[in-house]
């Protein structure tokens, strides 16, 4: 018998329906192909974590570019998910506005992750997957994570956190 993800499935929907694909290198996947490496990787580390918030924080990852990408709003995620840890980390993760990465992705957005509790675990799983993944297909996007490390570390490092930094560097740089 399947396993059947009401959360997963959600998300996936969501993407499916704004269009909203995985591509690189001239791949197309479904956008579920990314939410399913961002948790697996939390997954991977999810003894850094209480266990009786971890389907709620699994869940926020799910959505963590639901807001953002897949035209959601905070409200929309906790009516779905009914979790506000899944919604504001949801919430949490989703970018500024902004032309740039750099302006997107700000002193004021990662504050924000800073302050909402398991944002910064759902956002460190969610560049482990885009560097396992960028790292795999020879991406360009590899090198701009590797070149925007420094400063993602220097944002969201706790100690609490240290051996997914460790991992990223030792496996993805």
């Amino acid at each position: 018998m399947k396993f059947y993800n009401f959360n997963r499935d959600h998300a996936a929907k969501a993407h499916a329906d704004t269009n909203h694909r995985y591509d690189s290198n001239g791949k197309n996947y479904p956008y579920i192909f990314h939410l399913d490496m961002a948790v697996d990787a939390a997954r991977k580390f999810k003894h850094l974590i209480p266990e009786k918030v971890y389907f709620d924080v699994e869940t926020g990852i799910y959505f963590h570019d639901g807001i953002e990408d897949a035209r959601l709003t905070y409200n929309d995620v906790l009516k779905i998910t009914k979790s506000e840890i899944a919604a504001n980390i949801a919430y949490a993760c989703t970018n500024l506005r902004g032309k740039t990465r750099q302006e997107r992705a700000n002193d004021e957005y990662y504050a924000y992750i800073r302050q909402t509790p398991y944002a910064a675990f759902a956002k460190i799983c969610d560049r482990i997957a885009n560097m396992t993944y960028s790292k795999q297909e020879g991406s360009s996007m590899h090198k701009t994570y590797i070149k925007e490390y420094t400063k993602f570390k220097e944002q969201l490092y706790q100690e609490q956190h240290k051996e997914m930094f460790d991992y990223i560097e030792k496996d993805l740089m």
